[in-house]
C-alpha cells in the first residue's frame, strides 16, 4: 500500500470516528469514581485542610494519563497528601493471579499471541494449564505543585513479570515537569488508553507497546487538542545472514509524535507517527548503510453511549515491526533482500483491531475484541515465515468491590505462513485482581 493511500485511509477513519456519538458521563467514569471515593487521606504539615473538592481534584490526577492502561494500577489506596493539597504521595501496587486452560492447539507462552501457535501437531502438549503471579506491581508517585516549577510528578513501577513470571523488574521510572517528560516509559507512539480490556496479557496482536528512555514534549491547546513529540532511545531487530550481513549498533534516537482530539466523557482520537534508523553493514561491500523506517498510527476511544465504549486502532509502515504486536516475536525491522544479497531493506507490514464493551452496571461489563496482523515482506521468502494473525477475545469483568476485580475470558487465535498453512489456538483464562 502506498503512503499516500494509507494516508487517505487513515483520514478518512479520523472523519469517521469523530462523527460517533459523545456522552458527557459513562458508566466506566462512574465506577472510577467510586475508587476515587474510596482512598483513605493521610494528611501531614501544618495550617487548615483544604476543601474536600480540591482534595478530590488531586487524587483524580492519578487517575489522569494521555497513557494509561485499564489494567494498570489503581492510586494507593493510603494517600499522604500536605494539608493544603499542593502534595500527594503513596505507595501502592496490586496482587494479579492469572490461569488458564489451551486446548486444541496449546501456546507455549502465557500471553496469547497467534505468532507462537505451533504449525505441526505436538502431541506432548495438545492441552496445557498453566497459572502465573505476573502483572503483579509495586509503584511509588508523588503528585505536586511548586510555585516556582509548576506542576511535576515522579513515578517509578516495577513489575513481577522477570523470570518464570516471578523476578521483579523495573517496568517505569520517570518524572513529569509541567509539558516534559524524561525518563523510562511508553513510547510516544503507543496509545494505552485505547487498548481494549482484556485478560490476555498480550493484547491484540497489533499494539503497540514499546517502552524506552525518552525525552517528551507534550502540550494541551483549546478545543480538546494535544500535541506530543519526543526522542526515544532507539532499538531494533533485524534479520542477518551470515558473511553477508551484519548488525551495527543503533546511533540515532527515534522520533516520535501524536497530535490529538479529545473531548467530554473521556472521548479520543489520536493520529501518531514515528520515524526510525536502521543501520546495518553490507559484508560483501565491506560498507555501513542506514535503512530509513516509519510506522503511522490511529486509535480510538469512544462513548456513544453511558454503558458502551469503543476502542480502535489501525498502524502500518515500514521497519516499525518490533515496536509490539506479533512482529516483536520475529527480527522483523529489517530483512535481507534475496534478490540482492548483503542488501537489507525494511518490509511492510499493518493490523489494527476493535473493541465494543457493554456496562451492565458500572462495577460489571462484557466486551469482545477482533485483531489482526500481516507482515508483507518482499517475494523469496521461506514458506513457513509468518504472514497473518488473527486475534479475538471475549471477556467478562466484574468489580467486586472497588479494589477487587475478577475476571474470565475466552481467546481464539489462528496463525497463518507464507504457504498459506495456518493453525488455530483456544483458551479459556481466569483472573483475580486486588489493588491496595
Amino acid at each position: 500500500m502506498s503512503m499516500g493511500k494509507y494516508l487517505r485511509r487513515l483520514v478518512a477513519l479520523a472523519v469517521l470516528l469523530t462523527t460517533a456519538g459523545a456522552s458527557a458521563r459513562n458508566l466506566t467514569d462512574v465506577m472510577t469514581d467510586s475508587i476515587i471515593r474510596s482512598h483513605q487521606v493521610i494528611y501531614f504539615g501544618s495550617g487548615d485542610t483544604a476543601a474536600s473538592e480540591t482534595v478530590r481534584s488531586q487524587i483524580a490526577k492519578f487517575y489522569v494519563d494521555q497513557f494509561r492502561h485499564f489494567s494498570d494500577p489503581l492510586a494507593p489506596y493510603f494517600l499522604f497528601m500536605s494539608r493544603d493539597a499542593n502534595l500527594a504521595m503513596g505507595v501502592g501496587g496490586c496482587v494479579r493471579m492469572r490461569g488458564w486452560y489451551d486446548w486444541g492447539g496449546s501456546i507455549p507462552t502465557p500471553g496469547f499471541a497467534p505468532y507462537m501457535i505451533p504449525m505441526t501437531d505436538t502431541p506432548l502438549r495438545e492441552r496445557y494449564l498453566g497459572t502465573t503471579p505476573s502483572g503483579t506491581a509495586l509503584f511509588f508517585r508523588v503528585i505536586g505543585t511548586n510555585k516556582t516549577l509548576g506542576e511535576y510528578q515522579l513515578y517509578v513501577e516495577t513489575n513481577f513479570n522477570g523470570y518464570n513470571g516471578r523476578d521483579l523488574h523495573l517496568k517505569k521510572a520517570y518524572a513529569v515537569l509541567n509539558d516534559f517528560t524524561i525518563g523510562y516509559t511508553n513510547s510516544t507512539f503507543s496509545d494505552p488508553s485505547a487498548l481494549p480490556p482484556t485478560v490476555d496479557a498480550s493484547g491484540p496482536n497489533c499494539k503497540m507497546s514499546a517502552t524506552s528512555v525518552l525525552v517528551r514534549w507534550m502540550h494541551s491547546l483549546p478545543h480538546g487538542l494535544v500535541l506530543a513529540a519526543s526522542v526515544e532511545t532507539p532499538s531494533d531487530q533485524i534479520q542477518t545472514v551470515e558473511g553477508e550481513t551484519a548488525k551495527v549498533e543503533c546511533y540515532i534516537p527515534d522520533l516520535a509524535a501524536f497530535i490529538q482530539k479529545e473531548w467530554g466523557g473521556g472521548n479520543h482520537v489520536r493520529l501518531s507517527g514515528i520515524l526510525r534508523s536502521h543501520p546495518y553493514r553490507n559484508l560483501i561491500q565491506q560498507k555501513n548503510h542506514n535503512t530509513i523506517g516509519w510506522g503511522l498510527q490511529m486509535t480510538t476511544t469512544l462513548h456513544p453511549l453511558d454503558c458502551l465504549t469503543l476502542y480502535g486502532c489501525f498502524n502500518g509502515g515500514y521497519g516499525y515491526e518490533s515496536l509490539g504486536g506479533d512482529w516483536l516475536m520475529g527480527n522483523y525491522d529489517l530483512v535481507s533482500d534475496v534478490a540482492n544479497p548483503g542488501k537489507m531493506y525494511a518490509p511492510a507490514a499493518f493490523g489494527g483491531y476493535g473493541c465494543i464493551q457493554y456496562n451492565i452496571k458500572p462495577e460489571l461489563f462484557v466486551s469482545a475484541t477482533v485483531g489482526g496482523a500481516a507482515y508483507r515482506p518482499r517475494s523469496g521468502v521461506s514458506p513457513d515465515e509468518y504472514r497473518n494473525g488473527l486475534y479475538m477475545a471475549a471477556n467478562c469483568y466484574w468489580n467486586l468491590t472497588a479494589r477487587i476485580q475478577v475476571a474470565a475470558e475466552f481467546n481464539l487465535g489462528r496463525r497463518q505462513n507464507v504457504d498459506n498453512t495456518s493453525r488455530w489456538a483456544r483458551r479459556v483464562g481466569l483472573m483475580a485482581q486486588f489493588s491496595f
